[in-house]
């Protein structure tokens, strides 16, 4: 039966990857291979055309009752195509689901709560997407069923985060490129992460990595939760961490220079030459750019090293999808020596 063989780093953004083309098969097992993992595929031509060598391969079969079902194959019983068209994507943070609901699904509200509880039955609180408010990025959200609360503790990467919904911006999405940094780093690296929030990816790396790590967050409410987070996974680091309550604009001018810096800037923030200033051998900078203007947002950067007197190589990776044409973007930035 057909699989792919990938590299066990890669097997997590993979697999999202294929759900989101609906070529994952969830009824079978994916099976580990010394440093490979095996993924089940659907439609062998196609996975082919995304490049992949598709083997024949036999995967044992999940219980039934481990079989992945998504939320468009579970309310495929009560809407229909035109409506399920409408469907946006939804995120599980903790035992809470966030989901958006277009005005062509008004009516079908209860549907979609009961699509989503039938999809992830550990559910608690299943909340409805408003807009981004203030200089933090907080959502306004409704809660469309459930207990009426934004706070839970959301498990990634080996690490248990307390997060407030209400109080701080948090992605879950971001899992898969968090723990690419964390494969990146190398034991003994000094590393600075301004924009920190509740601390997601300075503790997945110090989860994994003997690292120092100097964290800072101008939000007061997610630097509270993020020192409660400390203390959550403390025994499980091997990485120490510090974190500063400021903003970054302020602080990181009177910083020493570190490893690798990692900036998940906020969209509507430039802070590249901040951060590349403050960076030694590796800059990871997050924006959001149009894909017609990836080619000069990587220019940019490199005009900016230039400035800066460094000689770099850049590499632009689309993390997510933002809005149409628009993507997260990672722009890693390798710092050469010089001579």
């Amino acid at each position: 039966m057909p699989a792919i063989a990938v590299p066990k780093r890669e097997a997590d953004p993979v697999k999202r990857k294929l759900k989101r083309l609906g070529l994952y098969d969830g009824k079978r097992r994916p099976k580990r291979e010394g440093e490979l993992v095996l993924l089940p595929v659907l439609n062998p031509e196609e996975v082919r055309k995304l490049g992949y060598e598709v083997l024949d391969v036999d995967l044992p079969l999940r219980p039934e009752r481990q079989i992945y079902k998504n939320l468009e194959s579970v309310l495929a019983e009560r809407l229909t195509p035109e409506e399920l068209a409408h469907l946006r994507r939804y995120d599980v943070v903790g035992d809470i689901a966030v989901i958006q609901i277009p005005p062509e699904l008004e009516h079908r509200v209860d549907d979609i709560v009961w699509g989503l509880r039938k999809v992830h039955p550990f559910l608690k609180v299943i909340a409805r997407k408003g807009f981004h408010e203030g200089a933090f990025r907080i959502r306004d959200y409704s809660i469309i069923w459930g207990e009426h609360r934004l706070a839970t503790v959301h498990k990634e990467n080996g690490v248990r985060l307390r997060v407030d919904l209400s109080k701080a911006f948090f992605n879950p999405r971001m899992k898969g490129e968090r723990y690419r940094l964390a494969q990146l780093v190398e034991d003994g690296e000094r590393i600075l992460i301004p924009f920190a929030g509740v601390l997601p990816y300075a503790l997945v790396i110090a989860r994994y990595k003997a690292v120092k790590i100097t964290a800072i967050e101008l939000n007061k409410e997610a630097y509270k939760l993020g020192i409660e987070n400390l203390e959550l996974n403390r025994k499980k680091l091997k990485g120490e961490i510090e974190f500063i309550h400021g903003d970054a604009f302020e602080i990181l001018p009177k910083l020493t220079t570190f490893d690798r810096v990692i900036s998940p800037t906020p969209k509507g923030v430039d802070a590249l030459a901040l951060t590349l200033s403050r960076a030694e051998r590796w800059l990871h900078y997050y924006d959001f750019v149009h894909e017609d203007e990836i080619s000069a947002f990587k220019e940019r950067i490199l005009r900016e090293c230039e400035k800066l007197g460094k000689e770099c190589e850049v590499r632009i990776k689309k993390v997510s999808d933002f809005k149409p044409h628009v993507f997260k973007v990672c722009a890693d930035v390798k710092i050469l020596e010089k001579g």
